[in-house]
């Protein structure tokens, strides 16, 4: 284990220094980014005990570059916790071992590790110990029922002359068909010298699970590796774990999501979509392990089942997100169940895990005063909060924040979250910044709002509103819902932002000179769109690994179908001018909305010439600022802390200048670090 570098303390208390009358000052950038998370909880075999994973990000002018480290602690449910393995590491998924003795978890710890390896450490007392070493990254694992094998998933490894000829050169990458295919491994760790057998199956492999025999299991398998076929195109097999022989294939439709086999090993439930089109998969089914029947539980059910879990041979534990809420639940396995509970007003629940005979359920979740913590539940006493990761937040002032309901132009009820500034007098209007989320297929919740992307208690306190609208085709609402952007990209459901900045200067709280937009990925769509086919409505943009080309889109990342089969619902070719008048650099000439454009060098979901290809088109057809940032070696959204603050710095003075500033010429592009770097330095002495 590691010590963290003695400036840590002395940064934490430059950055949550009080005020003269004891009050705490509000959230700085720094603070929200840096504030821990619970990533995951697993409940103990005996329900007394929740193993779960800290996310503790980096310190910025202090750590070297890199994501946040992961952290091993466990909780009793009283809320003593401690921690098992904390510093800087890297924890992966983590297990109970069956009989609770031991918590397995992934990691690359010894310095001969060249893969993420599954370790086990004592939950008595003791070291970890590596278990097993794989020629790949372990991706997951599952310990069997006997606690015997372990069943993980990893690709096989490449030729040991490999890393010679890259040495050498030799890096060619075969686009689309380089990639290998995830199998099923099965190790006995009670063997001498422990040897994984992949399984030889029809596809790339996800989502394993042991029957309760531990002589079968379910996997899903996608006809091969690409993101696509992950997404749209895996079918659920059970598989004879001594042969390796495919028992029955089900035949599903679209999105699959959580699994988990009956008790009895007769059935397995699962969640999955409607059909093909259908955006996420939110729909609870349960199918016959023999394959000769599928029912679906909930056909009707106005909101999406993120998890699922066996209660008993007869009942199922789900939880589901209902608009700006979600609940936590029983559901039938029979189908006789009515889900029309009206949730509200309860922490935010991200996760759960349950055990066998256990009426607690072991949660993740957050609120809008604190972010994602370890939380107990069960049907009598509701939400009980265990860990307590961020404590100075308690004396920290935050902003007001409720739930909204307005009216979208054609009359539909559109649900989402403000938060109000920190101060205002009676009669003051204030900027407004509009957070749109991705997706399209997902949906903000009432819970902790503020992240490195939209720093919104930062923002608040420094006088802005901000709206998180779940416009048409978000999740949460049902399937029907989720539909509304079909055939229509950019339509209606764009129109829902504009409304949501009407009602919100109608009702007195903002200046409708002074809104500005941001979000990414489907949500950076809707900023470029917003900064130009409905640029009038908008004085400020940033948009974070946005789509700027619809046509260029579709052959550029890496869901081509998904694009086609969940969204659009028509190819390019099959109205090349729909598609383009759907695209912002189409309307490019016409922009007034000072655009500040932000994206990983590493994205395949949208290729990074999204953002160029808007940024030259804006340059060449608009006298309108522009300024295009480039993150190295980040992906579709930013994982490192450095890179992460960077961002939130950005996007807050882009927001100031053209919102709340003098506006015109583009504030600088350089950003004070070296001056930050100099006072943390200056704070440690």
């Amino acid at each position: 284990m590691h010590s963290r570098p003695s400036i840590f303390l002395a940064l934490i208390l430059l950055g949550h220094a009080g005020t003269a009358s004891g009050q705490g000052e509000p959230l700085t950038l720094e603070d929200i980014v840096t504030l821990k998370r619970v990533a995951s909880a697993v409940l103990s075999p005996d329900g007394d005990r929740i193993a779960y994973v800290l996310n503790v990000p980096r310190t910025p002018y202090v750590d070297a570059n890199g994501s946040a480290y992961r952290e091993l602690h466990i909780t009793d449910l009283e809320g003593n916790s401690r921690g098992f393995i904390t510093g800087e590491v890297n924890i992966g998924q983590i297990a109970w071992s069956v009989d609770g003795g031991t918590v397995y978890y992934l990691a690359e710890r010894n310095d001969d590790d060249e893969f993420r390896a599954l370790y086990g450490i004592p939950f008595a007392g003791g070291e970890s110990q590596r278990l097993y070493s794989h020629e790949a990254n372990i991706q997951s694992f599952s310990p069997s029922p006997d606690g015997r094998h372990i069943a993980f998933l990893a690709t096989e490894g490449y030729p040991s002359e490999r890393e010679e000829l890259s040495n050498l050169g030799f890096r060619a990458v075969v686009y689309g068909e380089s990639s290998r295919y995830t199998r099923v491994w099965i190790v006995d760790l009670d063997a001498e010298e422990p040897e994984a057998v992949a399984a030889e199956l029809p596809g790339s492999a996800s989502s394993f699970r042991w029957a309760p025999d531990g002589e079968r299991y379910l996997v899903a398998l996608a006809p091969t590796p690409s993101v696509d076929d992950s997404l749209i195109g895996r079918h659920f097999h059970i598989v004879d774990a001594q042969s390796g022989q495919v028992l029955n294939r089900f035949e599903t439709e679209g999105k699959l999501g959580d699994a988990a086999w009956s008790p009895d090993g007769s059935r397995f439930a699962y969640v999955g979509a409607v059909d093909m089109s259908d955006p996420a998969a939110g729909q609870v089914f349960v199918a016959e392990a023999d394959g000769e029947g599928v029912s679906a539980l909930t056909p009707s059910y106005p909101g999406h089942v993120d998890e699922l879990s066996w209660r008993d041979a007869e009942t199922i534990w789900y939880l589901g997100s209902r608009g700006l809420w979600n609940e936590v639940g029983v559901l039938a396995a029979d189908g006789t169940s009515v889900l029309n509970t009206q949730p509200e007003g309860n922490p935010i629940a991200r996760s759960f895990d349950a055990v066998p005979g256990s009426e607690t359920l072991a949660m993740i979740a957050d609120t809008p005063e604190h972010p994602g913590e370890v939380y107990v539940w069960n049907e009598t006493d509701g939400y009980r909060r265990l860990t307590n990761s961020n404590p100075g937040l308690d004396d920290r002032p935050l902003a007001t924040q409720e739930a909204v309901t307005y009216t979208a132009r054609d009359g539909l009820a559109i649900e989402g979250v403000l938060v109000r500034p920190l101060e205002s007098e009676p009669g003051e209007r204030h900027p407004l910044i509009l957070v749109i989320h991705g997706g399209p297929e997902a949906h903000y919740s009432h819970g902790w709002m503020s992240g490195y992307s939209a720093p919104a208690q930062s923002l608040a306190a420094r006088g802005y509103a901000l709206f998180y609208p779940n416009y048409r085709a978000s999740t949460g609402r049902g399937v029907e819902f989720s539909k509304l952007d079909h055939y229509d990209p950019a339509g209606k459901e764009f129109d829902d932002i504009v409304d949501a900045k009407a009602h919100l200067v109608d009702i007195g709280l903002v200046d409708p000179n002074r809104v500005g937009i941001t979000g990414g990925s489907y949500g950076g769509y809707a900023t470029m769109w917003g900064s130009t086919a409905l640029t009038e409505h908008f004085a400020a943009g940033v948009a974070f690994v946005g789509i700027s080309n619809l046509v260029s889109k579709f052959v550029s990342g890496d869901i081509p179908r998904e694009l086609y089969e969940v969204h659009t619902r028509f190819w390019p070719w099959d109205d090349w001018q729909l598609t383009l008048e759907r695209s912002p650099i189409f309307h490019a000439g016409n922009s007034r909305t000072p655009l500040l454009i932000l994206g990983g060098d590493s994205d395949t979901r949208v290729n990074p010439s999204q953002s160029l290809q808007l940024y030259q088109t804006l340059k060449l057809r608009s006298d309108t600022p522009v300024r295009l940032v480039i993150y190295p070696g980040e992906g579709h959204g930013n994982s490192r802390t450095a890179a992460q603050l960077d961002y939130a710095m950005r996007m807050t003075r882009w927001m100031d200048h053209y919102l709340m500033g003098p506006g015109g010429e583009a504030p600088p592009y350089e950003l004070d670090h070296a001056g930050r770097l100099a006072e943390v330095k200056e704070g440690a002495e």
